[in-house]
């Protein structure tokens, strides 16, 4: 196909962003309509981007017209819409996480198994950072010898006000359970939480900094920093310790500043423009995998992996105890 016609549904701040990113900046596709769970408000962005505006999620989902599908919804929603979209027989692009459960993600799973191809592409954007394919690029080639511990951090200035002590999890380190599982190329065996003191500026009864330690199945060791209530700053960071070098995710190249009788470089205030190449980089290759016929980004399986890590780090958090990443056997269809 000359161009890739994409149904978006879930119209808030990241769905509006992916319509102007393809619709302004990327090749051979074009969103050309979208719906919401709120459908009046879904509509009105149809009409601010000038494109069809449907009611009925289920039915953009179902149009002949459009090829493939962006889920930007709520979590909430993702197993309804991911699955009616793998019913349709069409690609579908789902951000973070595929489903709030693993038992929905697995859902999911028997549905695009049963369709009898993959289908589901999950949005786990730092895969597609370049300081984070580097790091991959060093490991996967032992060119310094075996990962021994992973030092890493998941840091911002602040959060909104419905955060509480599992999103620490939920929201902000599960990009670090897709990533670095990625990273080493192996699953999770144990996982723990542990607070420490927390900052005087995290709400009553938030802890804030929480710190998130894995083992690995070959006994890597991580540990995990979440600080969302610092004050100052967005900061990721990533440091694996070989046994022959340290490696470090590279600061991206930003200005120098003078001010306030103080030299440095300028930092990104959040995701959005930290890692605003990864996206455009990830929605790219997605466009491309759907014209030629494949699903070469994190997977459904991926997106399953990730919740049952998710779902033992909060036990953890929870019980203050370590507690087990047990995972169902990987079926054949996603050993490709």
């Amino acid at each position: 196909m000359s161009e890739l016609r994409i149904g978006l549904v879930g119209t808030g701040g990241i769905g509006r962003t992916h319509i102007e990113r393809i619709n302004t900046r990327l090749q051979g596709a074009r969103v050309v309509a979208c719906a919401d769970p709120a459908a009046a408000f879904g509509m009105s962005v149809a009409e601010k981007f000038g494109i069809k505006g449907y009611e009925d999620p289920i039915a953009m989902i179902n149009d002949p017209d459009i090829d493939a599908i962006i889920n930007t919804t709520a979590d909430a929603y993702h197993e309804e819409y991911v699955t009616a979209a793998i019913r349709a027989g069409k690609y579908v692009f789902c951000e973070k996480p595929l489903a709030p459960k693993a038992d929905a993600c697995k859902r999911i799973i028997a549905a695009e198994m049963e369709a009898g191809k993959p289908l589901v592409q999950v949005g786990f954007m730092r895969r597609y950072d370049a300081g984070y394919k580097q790091l991959k690029d060093a490991i996967v080639n032992r060119k310094y010898g075996e990962p021994l511990l992973l030092h890493c951090a998941h840091r911002n200035a602040d959060v909104v006000g419905d955060w509480d002590n599992s999103s620490a999890v939920e929201n902000s380190m599960v990009h670090e359970l897709d990533v670095l599982r990625w990273l080493l190329g192996e699953n999770y065996k144990t996982a723990e939480v542990r607070y420490g003191k927390s900052t005087r500026k995290a709400k009553e009864g938030l802890h804030d900094p929480q710190i998130m330690i894995l083992t690995t199945e070959s006994g890597v060791r991580i540990d995990v920093e979440s600080f969302v209530n610092n004050g100052h700053c967005y900061d990721i960071r990533c440091e694996v310790v070989c046994e022959d070098a340290i490696l470090n995710l590279p600061k991206p190249a930003t200005i120098e500043v003078l001010a306030n009788t103080v030299r440095g470089n300028a930092v990104d205030a959040d995701y959005s423009t930290r890692f605003v190449d990864a996206y455009n980089t990830e929605i790219q290759q997605w466009i491309n995998g759907c014209k030629e016929g494949r699903v070469d980004g994190p997977n459904a399986w991926d997106g399953y992996c990730c919740q049952v890590a998710a779902a033992a780090a909060s036990k953890a958090r929870d019980t203050q105890t370590i507690v087990p990443v047990e995972y169902d056997p990987m079926p054949d269809f996603y050993k490709y």
